[in-house]
């Protein structure tokens, strides 16, 4: 046999979507020599959610629940970013204290969002244990998101000129205690991973991408900020009240796995700090209530309003279930703009008196309320992923004209055979997953 001859023979194999590290919605075509990744190709679509089509068909307050299952991981940042686009579409301006609950609220979503990123990393590469420990980091804030918005994933609780509700009462001792419990399992989790040779090993050196190629394809966020730079929108182009806060921009050095790990570990830190900032120096609101303090089961109030019974409900106070609560005319004023073009009565208002029930009337039908004047505006927040940006147009209409979102791993799933071509096939699991590739955000 003439070895010169001798042809090098290649394998054609397909990785996904139902592959379990592929989430399901992922296909990797790729091609193998042995062990060796010769060459691969990215498809997307397996879950295209038609998101901003489905915007363009609904109102400006509809919109509000797709943009929770864009990135749910931290829907509150999706619901923040939009709520801003609409409201400079407005020339709306929030109150103080609603931009601090937009904050906390946020930044409460970011470390859930990083906890469950490498969590779910760790996972795949066999640390089962350091998963649980972030999961149950995790579960604590989830229950902080919940006393506020009443739910735990799908939120839709900040809306164009303000939040749904106050935070309660037992909210801040809450998270307090969270992130004290938070901070104790990083540190542990910081013990079982950072320095262990077996997780060291399949991160480092892995999935590198230089600074120069990330800013090609557009990354931003940690996958950009471990390459060397710095740049977070919260500080280069800063939004809300975040300019108020003192937190540093953690970075890395090569631009691989592991640095994108330490990354997101320090950010967690830094995003629990902003939190414990924004809850020491959060403004009070007209937080008043009538001298005599009288409440009324909200389901009495509706049942009294349906009969025309209207008489002196004005007066009274609102018992509302814990989904709405903080949602009354006590905290109104607190969380919601002044303005009635945009922002739904308070409840009190919408049960008892007819001014209010018409203002909730047209706000939620479609064509008779929210109509900003024509123009458009691209609003950007830092995702848990990167820049979040939302580009609405506004034709007069209630409904917008264009929306158009950027997230933040589409660009990174672009760039992605960069890092793994040449690679072995093991070595896409942890680089896939320092992505972390949300399908509702790329396939929006």
């Amino acid at each position: 046999m003439n070895t010169a001859q001798t042809r090098q023979h290649t394998m054609m194999l397909n990785m996904g979507p139902s592959h379990p590290a592929m989430h399901g919605i992922i296909r990797l075509v790729l091609e193998l020599d042995g062990e060796r990744v010769v060459n691969s190709d990215v498809e997307i679509g397996y879950l295209h959610r038609a998101f901003e089509k489905s915007s363009e068909q609904s109102g400006y307050l509809q919109v509000i629940p797709y943009t929770d299952r864009l990135n749910y991981v931290s829907p509150l940042i999706n619901n923040m970013g939009y709520s801003m686009a609409v409201e400079r579409l407005f020339g709306i301006k929030p109150t103080e204290r609603c931009e601090y609950i937009r904050v906390i609220m946020s930044e409460l979503s970011r470390v859930s969002d990083h906890l469950t990123c490498i969590g779910a990393s760790a996972m795949e590469l066999g640390a089962f244990t350091a998963f649980l420990y972030m999961i149950k980091a995790r579960e604590l804030l989830y229950q902080g998101i919940e006393m506020v918005t009443g739910a735990r994933l799908t939120i839709s609780y900040i809306r164009p000129g303000g939040v749904k509700a106050d935070l309660p009462a037992e909210f801040e001792p809450h998270i307090r205690n969270a992130i004290k419990e938070t901070r104790k399992i990083l540190k542990e989790c910081d013990k079982l991973l950072t320095r262990n040779r077996i997780f060291v090993d399949r991160l480092k050196g892995i999935g590198i991408i230089s600074k120069e190629d990330a800013l090609a394809y557009g990354i931003t966020g940690p996958f950009l900020r471990s390459t060397g730079i710095d740049y977070d929108v919260r500080k280069n182009c800063p939004y809300s009240v975040y300019n108020r806060f003192d937190f540093d921009i953690p970075v890395g050095t090569t631009g691989d796995n592991y640095d994108r790990y330490l990354c997101r570990m320090e950010e967690m830190e830094q995003s629990l700090q902003i939190v414990e900032q924004a809850l020491s120096s959060i403004p009070g609101g007209n937080l008043m209530v009538d001298t005599e303090g009288r409440e009324i089961p909200a389901a009495m109030m509706v049942d009294l309003a349906k009969m025309g019974e209207t008489e002196g409900l004005i007066q009274l106070e609102v018992d509302l279930d814990p989904t709405l609560q903080g949602g009354t005319r006590k905290y109104f004023d607190a969380v919601e703009a002044p303005e009635k073009r945009a922002v739904l009565p308070a409840k009190e208002d919408t049960y008892g008196n007819i001014e209010g029930l018409m203002q909730h009337f047209k706000l939620v039908m479609l064509g008779h309320g929210i109509t900003p004047p024509a123009g458009e505006v691209y609003q950007a927040v830092e995702g848990g992923n990167g820049e979040l940006g939302f580009f609405v147009v506004s034709d007069g209409s209630g409904r917008p004209y264009r929306v158009r979102v950027r997230p933040p791993c589409f660009p990174i799933m672009a760039a992605l055979p960069l890092m793994i071509n040449g690679g072995f096939l093991a070595d896409i699991i942890p680089t896939f997953g320092s992505v972390n590739m949300i399908g509702g955000e790329l396939d929006r």
